[in-house]
């Protein structure tokens, strides 16, 4: 079975379906058209889909091969970005605001696509593949909500590919261990007892006591996680005060987490909470800390790496696999990696990115774009894939 060959007559249907969803965006939990048209489009195919979970977009079709084989998941998000599109293009959104400035329009339009390819080669294809047409992964809602919905029973290893910016159009990196980051959320709540500020000894300063905990903060990272332990804590909010000649009875922290380690994750919250805690007794405040975790690092296994990186050089060639490291970007992909036995999975990073025709953007950026020209061979690579692992 040749797949990339008979991916051919699909250049232009890939290319078609992406500027239509470029073009009507739609946020996350809000994928309502999105959704339909996937669905039209594989009623269109004769592929057999449910919508399942409680947020009402996902849709996840199945496509059974001929052959025995076993079952994988291939994933494509849905959803857009609250950014107001700044390209020039006969294309471009359509709704104020909105804009897939992240590039899901491409993983839509390519999972479709890959859906009718692997439906045209089914009497050639080995075991089963689930195709997760997933919302809200900007909210990192989409992966928990379709997977408690039963999308993983049954899955013996899942794959996801997200086009990638830093990556050159006509290669892709599927490596080995951690790829994206965790993303944890903090938020602190500081209580004083404010006043006059030339009485500083009969108040409670939240501002001083806040100070200290924005700078101690940074040391957990520098000193309390090995120095070969990437991570990173970020202060990105602080709200304090309200005029120059009083002391502030309170203050807000909020800040995010990143680290490529499940353990170190898991250590965040307690390191700050001790911290904060410390801090406020040494200043006479009180504190309360509140920690969301949002996403877990997303991590590749070297099994499921190795069928992609196989899968890069059929579809993209000898030179198809790009050397490209970790990003601390946050994907609920994660999900669907921890949940397969084993955790048996992998996102791939798909290059984009052609100077020439000025697609070097950063994502989330409103003149985020990409080269279409590659997108066909990215549907092809989620069929590669699929029918490797299957057949393994």
């Amino acid at each position: 079975m040749n797949i990339k060959e008979s991916a051919q007559k699909y250049s232009d249907y890939v290319i078609e379906m992406r500027r239509t969803f470029h073009m009507n965006p739609e946020l996350s939990t809000q994928e309502i058209e999105t959704s339909k048209r996937v669905c039209e489009e594989l009623d269109k195919a004769g592929i057999p889909y449910e919508r399942i979970g409680k947020l009402g977009t996902a849709v996840l079709a199945t496509v059974k091969g001929a052959l025995p084989g076993k079952t994988i998941l291939i994933r494509g998000d849905m959803d857009a970005l609250p950014v107001t599109e700044e390209n020039d293009l006969p294309f471009k959104s359509k709704v104020e605001g909105k804009m897939h400035a992240c590039g899901h329009d491409c993983h839509t339009a390519t999972l479709l696509t890959a859906a009718r390819i692997l439906n045209d080669v089914k009497d050639e294809l080995h075991g089963t593949v689930k195709l997760a047409f997933q919302p809200a992964e900007e909210t990192a809602q989409g992966a928990k909500d379709m997977i408690e919905a039963g999308a993983m029973e049954g899955v013996d290893g899942a794959y996801g590919m997200h086009v990638w910016s830093g990556v050159p159009s006509g290669t892709a990196c599927a490596a080995a261990g951690g790829r994206m980051a965790s993303a944890g959320q903090f938020e602190i709540w500081i209580q004083g007892k404010g006043g006059h500020g030339a009485e500083p000894a009969s108040c409670i300063d939240a501002i001083t006591c806040t100070t200290a905990i924005v700078n101690s903060l940074q040391t957990i990272v520098s000193r309390e996680f090995r120095p070969m332990d990437a991570a990173v804590l970020t202060v990105g909010r602080i709200d304090a005060g309200f005029r120059w000649n009083v002391i502030a009875d309170s203050a807000y922290i909020a800040g995010t987490t990143r680290c490529f380690d499940n353990d170190i994750a898991k250590a965040f919250p307690e390191k700050i909470e001790r911290m904060v805690k410390g801090i406020c007794d040494a200043y006479r405040c009180t504190a309360k800390v509140k920690y969301t975790d949002l996403v877990p690092p997303t991590v590749n296994h070297p099994a499921m790496s190795a069928i992609a990186e196989g899968a890069i050089k059929k579809i993209l060639g000898e030179g198809g696999n790009f050397d490209f490291g970790p990003t601390t970007g946050g994907e609920d992909f994660a999900y669907f990696i921890n949940a397969a036995p084993d955790q048996l999975g992998a996102i791939c990073l798909f290059g984009v990115r052609n100077e020439d025709i000025d697609c070097c953007h950063e994502h989330h950026s409103p003149k985020f774009k990409v080269d279409e020209s590659a997108l066909l061979n990215a549907a092809a690579l989620y069929c590669q894939v699929a029918d490797d692992f299957n057949k393994q």
